[in-house]
């Protein structure tokens, strides 16, 4: 509630009219939820509205137990919350107050529209259907919380008739949260048209400390059409099996901590692709050089696990520049004061490639300690339409590799394999690398 008329328009001195229209939505609407910006929209706090109070002199604003200097304060603004719960054949809808929402539900398949332009939307998805899926779309950005899902698809998809378990088709910032001390498991049909089990139109930054695994029956387990972000806080992501690849990605990759386990697809582990366009005046798709980091894969922390059975399949590809400043593939054990490295990408599938880059890699240590242990052991693939031999390698370089820092093993025990096959120059300024090396 409101202190007094004296102090709102105090209040309205410091911030305009706009941020007490939204202070009064927030207290009209009971257990609404505000989000405060303050620190140069650095840093936020999450609260349900209670209770609203304002100090004397209007300096203070005070949310249930904690008070904000209205100084700081950069912004407010109203959460809308809907959450959806599975449960056996059937889901539940709850909107609560989400301006310009709307959803239809069969059995556990639910679909939801929203032609909101302005206000942050949460979604929570939780509970539990073998036969269910969610289709989301809208034009805003929002938020996506698993809280506890598992959910398998009986159709199509397990998120969308013509996407995956989730199928989020929104081209903005879509945050996907898996909230800490939690188990998600998405698994989507057969035979479908869906591109993944969870795709997304637009671009991801997936957080939070929980797990996730998927399963792609159709294609990808994980797909999007723009880039895809692991935060610092990122938990355990599986992909225990695809069709297709593990995870199929659009314009950049970037890994800042989480844990990736790939294995069981028949094609790539993580693979990026650019974004295209098409030339007016040829018709031909060519790349976009609107797209910032077209191309592109940056790896500062976190932890990848891949092994790639399939023929001419690659545990890491990436049609350009590969940024190592972190991050650890593969382990290292010292016993009885011995070295032993454990490699976290395994290339058994004729012609495979533990990593495979279009353009230059770098390897440094900017961020954290970075390792990279691979092990090649397949065999030669004969294309039977071309008869070119493809060979298996631990890593292709189709340009420059440069290593500045960090610890790199590869081993190429299959027969015929190579180790690093650089096509331009190779140079170690200061890394530790073992492992047959070949330049041309």
């Amino acid at each position: 509630m409101y202190q007094s008329n004296n102090n709102i328009s105090q209040l309205g001195r410091r911030f305009g009219g706009a941020l007490l229209s939204l202070l009064f939505c927030c207290t009209m609407q009971a257990q609404e939820q505000i989000r405060i910006w303050k620190g140069g929209n650095t840093s936020s706090s999450r609260f349900t509205t209670s209770e609203l109070l304002f100090s004397e002199d209007g300096t203070n604003l005070s949310v249930n137990d904690t008070t904000f200097q209205t100084s700081e304060i950069d912004s407010i603004m109203v959460v809308h919350t809907v959450t959806v719960t599975y449960n056996g054949p059937q889901a539940t809808v709850d909107l609560g107050h989400a301006p310009g929402v709307t959803y239809t539900t069969d059995g556990a398949h639910v679909n939801i529209v929203s032609t909101n332009t302005k206000d942050e939307l949460e979604f929570v998805l939780q509970g539990e259907s073998t036969q269910g899926s969610l289709t989301y779309t809208g034009s805003f950005k929002c938020k996506f919380y698993l809280n506890g899902l598992k959910l398998t698809s009986d159709k199509g998809a397990a998120i969308g008739a013509d996407g995956g378990v989730i199928d989020i088709q929104c081209g903005k910032r879509v945050d996907l949260i898996l909230n800490d001390g939690t188990e998600n498991i998405l698994v989507d049909a057969p035979n479908g048209q869906q591109k993944a089990a969870l795709y997304c139109k637009g671009h991801v930054e997936l957080s939070g400390g929980g797990s996730l695994t998927v399963t792609g029956n159709t294609k990808h387990g994980i797909a999007t059409n723009e880039y895809l972000e692991l935060k610092k806080s990122a938990g355990n992501i599986t992909v225990n099996g695809a069709v297709s690849d593990a995870m199929h990605i659009e314009q950049y990759f970037l890994m800042k901590g989480g844990t990736l386990n790939l294995s069981g697809m028949g094609g790539d582990g993580l693979q990026v692709e650019t974004k295209t366009q098409t030339n007016p005046n040829t018709g031909l798709e060519e790349d976009d050089p609107t797209k910032e980091n077209n191309g592109m894969m940056f790896i500062q922390g976190g932890s990848i696990q891949s092994t790639v059975t399939g023929s001419c399949a690659e545990g890491i590809k990436v049609p350009y520049n590969l940024y190592f400043s972190g991050g650890t593939i593969g382990l290292k054990d010292i016993a009885n004061g011995k070295e032993k490295y454990i490699p976290g990408i395994l290339a058994s599938g004729l012609g495979s490639k533990g990593i495979s880059v279009g353009g230059d890699m770098v390897v440094s240590e900017e961020h954290n300690t970075t390792l990279i242990v691979i092990n090649a052991t397949g065999t030669d693939y004969e294309d039977p339409e071309t008869d070119d031999t493809k060979r298996c390698m631990g890593i292709k370089v189709d340009n420059n590799m440069t290593v500045n820092a960090g610890t790199i093993r590869v081993y190429n025990t299959g027969v015929g394999t190579r180790g690093i096959r650089v096509k331009g120059i190779y140079t170690n300024n200061g890394g530790d690398v073992k492992g047959s090396i070949y330049t041309q």
